[in-house]
């Protein structure tokens, strides 16, 4: 690798860290507002389209069972969540969220559009559609 090419790597991280931190900050203050945790954040944007089983959710997060089993009684107390066995496998079950945690999640949402919109105020459409498509290259490598 060139001397350039390593220049431009570290700009390039460097700008990651920074932004991973700028929404990081951003997750937490709407959490913490909402007395919801960033790894809690992270549960309902997993199960805002999708129905997964309490395993894969807790193998999805890096999280071991228990914990993840902790997370959603909290929730499930909370009216946000709740668990079911699964259609397809009588042994296996699955967490998803209810309609009180859907409209949280959607509010939730929102907040943290309108909180990170002032992130990308300075793209054109065309950049922004740029920045979307080497965004999802860089997370699914």
């Amino acid at each position: 690798m060139s001397s350039e090419e390593d220049v431009a790597g570290e700009h390039v991280m460097d700008a990651l860290v920074q932004a991973t931190f700028q929404v990081t900050g951003v997750l937490s203050r709407v959490g913490a507002e909402n007395d919801l945790s960033l790894t809690q954040l992270r549960v309902f944007g997993i199960l805002r389209d999708r129905r997964p089983r309490v395993t894969e959710l807790a193998a999805h997060l890096g999280l071991d069972k228990s914990t993840i089993s902790g997370l959603i009684d909290r929730a499930e107390k909370r009216g946000f969540l709740a668990r079911a066995r699964s259609a397809d496998d009588r042994r296996a079950v699955e967490v998803f969220l209810t309609p009180d945690g859907h409209a949280v999640t959607e509010r939730l949402y929102d907040k943290i559009r309108r909180e990170l919109e002032p992130m990308l105020a300075g793209l054109d459409a065309e950049q922004r559609t740029q920045l979307g498509g080497l965004l999802r290259l860089t997370l699914a490598a």
